[in-house]
């Protein structure tokens, strides 16, 4: 068989980076001591010397080496990022591996003359994201975990782009770049490499009606690791182009032994895939040497509970153990106020139904979002969205649809069929770059959504180039950040100021894991060791998504916000009547005009308590 398959190992130090290459990798990546998404110890990564001569070593030995620039950047390291992108440039690397539209934007406007490949961070799953990002030089495409070999092959063969798929190693449960429950918590992003890994604490399934317990503690988000190398032709045949191991901060002994095994059977297969079998005293030194239990994730089926490490007996490391979120009187730096300006932010509400969507519109919202994800099982039909666009526009107002966080062919066809059917909306609020490229097919404005993480101001002015409108700024940006990235930003920039909103968004149906009930009702949470119960939802996609325990309100700082262009409220998960209340008290608030202060109220009648979220913190940490 003549193909070619890149094994691509991790390397977190000089030995590793050896011993990898001894073992027969084609490929490595490694990080700089910055910008990339394992910077928790300081003896690991390299610095810049070391850069260069790990890349003049692997070159000696024919080896391609890649380098990790795939975390988010605030607006206070962008001149350090331009100054490392001028330097990579220099020593020429054979790739970097992006997740932040700041890097991209930065490679095309310095003319930067690395190849770029999209990092797992960019949860890259549809075609319409893929030929986005082949338009800015991206040539290899790090695809999403959640994606079955065989959605692989379909988008290799439609787009013709290099895939890299994980074949072994630590793996997220959360949809990656999805997951903000690190970052909202400890001020420590695993958008930013400093993933305290709160899916790895052990929950409780309850009622969150009743309070019952449905199933005890257990590690339910401990997702096992990657093993693929009993299903190798499966892969090969898949027409996956890059074999990467996980594993920067491994030992170069464990580095040299998954190497060395997976490079004896991809040469085997290759070499005689009708006579290929499964060298058994390699799988028993794998198995025998594994860090967790093995899993094949999303592979070849979907996951199930044997997918799960419940027990926690074979995690290596607990980085944290759940706290109590913070309180709403902890907001950090309150004095630090931008300026006031004359123009009053826009009020936005985003709500489930067409009642909420009535209600906000009568109690002075200026824009109502409505559409994606349900977690009713009733999506809305045509004849809703025509009716609440007429409600709306007679009141002078504007509807914006709101579209799935997740795209994948039939999400696609949706929201296709549903744009052409040009029912009058007034905008579209995108949340991934497969749905922003639809979109931009039609004549409506068009916004980004929560999901895109934006961290700064070039990433911003990156979407304003391709059409957009208005960004939301990421809930994992301080008030210093956020101010930074508001001032410095050409493009209008939406803030979030309460709500109920998702920690991480899973592709596990952990009902039917942990119950074995295919049976759907509204009332799941997890419940932490810290007693903070996570609400738990399920979309008409199947997907589950966990919310934070407390709700974002920052209506006793709402003057802090008010060079936002919106300041919206997530009402998704509000009863009619409660999204009247909040959008009455908001609206009295931004105009300077409240008949009482309503906090107390607030506090009554909110269905969870209320947060100040990552605003507790100076900052998210940085990775320089």
């Amino acid at each position: 068989m003549h193909k070619k398959i890149e094994l691509l190992a991790p390397a977190g130090t000089w030995n590793a980076l050896t011993a990898a290459i001894d073992a027969g990798a084609d490929a490595v990546y490694l990080g700089g001591k910055h910008f990339n998404m394992r910077v928790h110890k300081n003896d690991f990564n390299f610095d810049d010397e070391q850069l260069k001569q790990a890349i003049d070593y692997a070159h000696d030995h024919d080896v391609k080496l890649y380098i990790t620039l795939n975390n988010l950047i605030s607006d206070e390291e962008l001149p350090a990022l331009k100054n490392y992108l001028i330097y990579l440039n220099e020593i020429q690397p054979d790739a970097i591996l992006v997740q932040d539209f700041s890097v991209i934007k930065l490679v095309n406007d310095l003319k930067i003359k690395i190849p770029m490949h999209a990092s797992i961070m960019m949860n890259t799953h549809n075609l319409q994201a893929i030929e986005f990002l082949k338009s800015y030089g991206i040539t290899r495409i790090v695809v999403s975990r959640e994606l079955s070999l065989d959605q692989v092959k379909l988008l290799r063969e439609q787009s013709g782009i290099e895939t890299e798929y994980f074949i072994h190693g630590d793996m997220c449960i959360s949809e990656s770049g999805q997951c903000i429950h690190s970052g909202v918590v400890f001020g420590q992003s695993g958008n930013r490499g400093r993933c305290l890994k709160p899916c790895r604490w052990s929950y409780e399934l309850i009622d969150e009606s009743t309070g019952e317990i449905l199933n005890d503690h257990s590690y339910k988000f401990a997702l096992k690791d990657m093993c693929m190398y009993r299903y190798l032709p499966e892969l090969i045949n898949a027409d996956v182009y890059s074999f990467k191991i996980e594993g920067r901060m491994r030992s170069p002994e464990f580095i040299f032994r998954i190497v060395s095994i997976y490079r004896r059977a991809i040469d085997r297969y290759l070499n005689d895939p009708s006579g290929y079998k499964i060298n058994a005293d390699d799988w028993k030194i794998l198995f025998d040497n594994r860090v967790r239990d093995y899993s094949t994730v999303f592979a070849l089926n979907k996951t199930t509970i044997n997918d799960i490490g419940l027990t926690g007996e074979r995690e290596p490391k607990f980085f944290s153990k759940a706290i109590v979120e913070a309180n709403v009187d902890e907001f950090y730096n309150a004095e630090c106020r931008m300026k006031n300006v004359e123009l009053k932010p826009k009020l936005s509400v985003r709500v489930a139904t067409i009642d909420a969507a009535k209600s906000a519109l009568n109690n002075g919202a200026d824009i109502v979002y409505i559409g994606g994800e349900v977690f009713d099982q009733n999506p809305l039909t045509i004849e809703n969205y025509s009716e609440i666009i007429n409600f709306a526009h007679s009141l002078n107002k504007k509807i914006v649809l709101n579209t799935p966080r997740t795209t994948y062919f039939r999400e696609i066809n949706e929201l296709n069929f549903l744009l052409n059917k040009h029912l009058n909306f007034d905008g579209v609020m995108v949340s991934n770059l497969g749905s922003f490229n639809l979109a931009k097919q039609f004549s409506l404005p068009i916004q980004t959504d929560l999901s895109f993480n934006l961290f700064n101001h070039n990433a911003a002015d990156f979407l304003k180039d391709n059409g957009a409108f208005m960004a939301a700024a990421s809930l994992e940006l301080s008030y210093s950040q956020v101010k930074s990235l508001i001032v410095n930003s050409s493009l209008p920039i939406e803030i979030v100021i309460h709500g109920s909103y998702e920690s991480m968004i899973c592709d596990h149906n952990f009902i039917k894991m942990f119950l074995n009930v295919n049976e759907f009702y509204k009332s799941f949470a997890l419940k932490d060791t810290a007693d903070q119960i996570h609400s738990l939802k399920i979309d008409q996609f199947g997907r589950n998504h966990i919310y934070f325990a407390k709700d974002l309100c920052l209506y006793n700082y709402l003057n802090l916000f008010r060079q936002a262009a919106a300041l919206r409220i997530d009402a998704q998960l509000y009863s009619a009547d409660f999204v009247s209340f909040l959008t009455k008290i908001y609206r009295q608030a931004v105009d300077d005009q409240p008949q009482q202060n309503y906090f107390e109220d607030l506090q009554t009648n909110s269905p969870r308590p209320l947060a100040v979220g990552v605003y507790k913190f100076i900052q998210s940490k940085n990775s320089i």
